[in-house]
């Protein structure tokens, strides 16, 4: 899943730039030259998201960049990309569930005497199905 969202980007006096992600309230963070600031921008974006996910909250929806407000003049909005299906912070994600399953008694046992780590194993399974499944589509 991809989304784009309008960010406002502020130079500061100081150097280096405040961004401000105005559909994702409270979500902002800084950056010490533009090629930062687009990166910190997509990290603290993701955050977001990643959070608002796990908490089981809605993603808001995208606004329209000509209905951005800038607070100064020292200002420019531009779009991101986040890409969410690519991103190593939710597949990364410490969250987890519990999934009860069944599997032949005799494959269990030469499993558990070669000390094979069942949720390991299951999640790269998935893993590499679902990589297999999204190269076909």
């Amino acid at each position: 899943m991809k989304i784009v969202y309008p960010v406002c980007f502020y130079e500061e006096e100081e150097g280096g730039y405040s961004i401000d992600i105005p559909d994702l309230l409270g979500c902002c963070t800084q950056a010490n030259n533009l090629e930062e600031a687009m990166e910190m921008a997509q990290d603290a974006a993701l955050g977001w998201i990643i959070t608002a996910i796990e908490d089981k909250e809605d993603i808001p929806k995208p606004s329209k960049i000509e209905d951005i407000k800038l607070e100064n003049e020292k200002g420019f909005v531009s779009y991101i990309l986040l890409d969410l299906d690519k991103s190593n912070k939710i597949s990364n994600s410490k969250k987890s569930v519990k999934k009860t399953l069944t599997i032949p008694e005799w494959l269990n046992e030469k499993a558990e005497k070669m000390s094979i780590n069942f949720s390991q194993v299951l999640q790269e399974a998935l893993l590499n199905k679902i990589l297999k499944t999204k190269k076909k589509l």
